[in-house]
């Protein structure tokens, strides 16, 4: 089932996501869904948060560029994440199915090692670099309250909000012209 992605400024994408303890049938539809919604958004990481379930749960499914697409084999399914070890630095340009549109340099740490729980509670260490370690540090963000628009720098950030301010002033004469015509 695709459920319905959070979009800034929702301030539920602000709320810290709480641990899960029970890894049963209704953890395993969720993470069904989301993996069924953000490939029909065509994104390429989903936190629980995004969908409104505020639990510490990611997925990621990365392109794989041998077989020219995201391969559901590759589907990595992240619950009660704890990042172990973070080294290097790497800057990639970052987008977001809860900021629809804008995309932006972000600095992280290249390569990263994670202790993580399956969705039978199974605990699993992850050692990783790259794109990958980029987005599970992107996804991470999420189960803690953030997004990425807030690592971009001042000015960038200042620039992601007069263009949101202004795509939100352009939607609403739309909307007031759509209300009276159907008064």
């Amino acid at each position: 089932m695709i459920l319905e992605i959070l979009t800034y400024p929702n301030k539920r994408l602000f709320e810290r996501s709480e641990e899960v303890s029970v890894f049963d049938e209704n953890l395993h539809k969720l993470l069904d869904d989301m993996y069924d919604t953000m490939i029909a958004k065509e994104g390429i990481g989903l936190a629980a948060i995004q969908v409104g379930v505020k639990s510490r749960i990611f997925i990621i499914n990365l392109f794989n560029e041998e077989k020219k697409c995201q391969d559901k084999a590759d589907l990595i399914e992240i619950i009660n994440p704890e990042f172990l070890e973070k080294n290097g630095e790497s800057i990639y340009q970052e987008g977001c199915l809860s900021v629809p549109g804008f995309y932006e340099e972000v600095k992280r740490a290249d390569s990263v090692k994670i202790r993580y729980q399956d969705r039978f509670g199974n605990t699993k260490i992850l050692e990783t670099n790259g794109l990958l370690a980029i987005a599970l540090q992107h996804e991470n963000d999420h189960l803690d309250g953030h997004l990425f628009i807030e690592r971009i720098g001042f000015n960038k950030r200042k620039i992601f909000d007069k263009e949101y301010k202004k795509g939100k002033k352009q939607d609403r004469p739309k909307h007031r012209q759509v209300a009276k015509k159907e008064r």
